[in-house]
């Protein structure tokens, strides 16, 4: 075997491939046919095998015994994936001894909670436009040792971080008022 080797003189001489080079190359053909044979689904036979004394059920894919086992499909794919779990119920059930509250009572309690949240939402809003307005006035307001714009950047960085504080906390008041009855 032979491949092209260096140019010489206008022409290309041939230089001996070695063995090792193809025995490489095969190899690694080999192992990527290989990879990809690994990847394709798995299908056996399933079947449902009944245990006549104790009645218990157990899936397999080779029969156990000769009475009991019966073949449910041909193949299927196997999965040792876990399929969905039931639904739980979101709440624990509280205990019968721990104390109740009435409609009403629960009524006011929501009522004065939306009123803070409400107070709160807005002074956290008037909070947020001081912060947009002292960001404003430090943008326009440039010193004549700020000739880099790095420096200029880093002497926003904390009205930056004022506004991006309060329009995160508007944002977490809107949505606990939402949350709300």
């Amino acid at each position: 075997m032979s491949a092209l080797g260096r140019r010489r003189g206008g022409a290309y001489t041939r230089r001996p491939v070695h063995p090792r080079d193809v025995c490489m190359s095969t190899i690694r053909s080999l192992a990527a046919v290989a990879a990809l044979l690994s990847t394709l689904p798995a299908h056996a036979d399933i079947f449902k095998c009944v245990d006549p004394v104790s009645g218990k059920v157990t899936y397999t894919n080779t029969k156990i015994g000769e009475k009991g086992c019966t073949l449910l499909s041909r193949d299927q794919n196997v999965s040792s994936v876990p399929g969905p779990s039931a639904k739980k119920p979101s709440a624990t059930p509280s205990p019968a001894e721990f104390p109740k509250v009435d409609a009403s009572t629960q009524r006011s309690r929501d009522s004065d909670r939306r009123k803070i949240l409400e107070t709160e939402l807005a002074t956290e809003e008037r909070a947020l436009e001081s912060a947009k307005k002292e960001l404003a006035e430090q943008e326009g307001a440039r010193s004549g040792s700020e000739k880099n714009f790095a420096k200029v950047q880093e002497r926003l960085k904390p009205f930056q971080d004022q506004v991006e504080l309060h329009e995160r906390n508007v944002e977490a008041i809107r949505a606990e008022i939402a949350k709300l009855r």
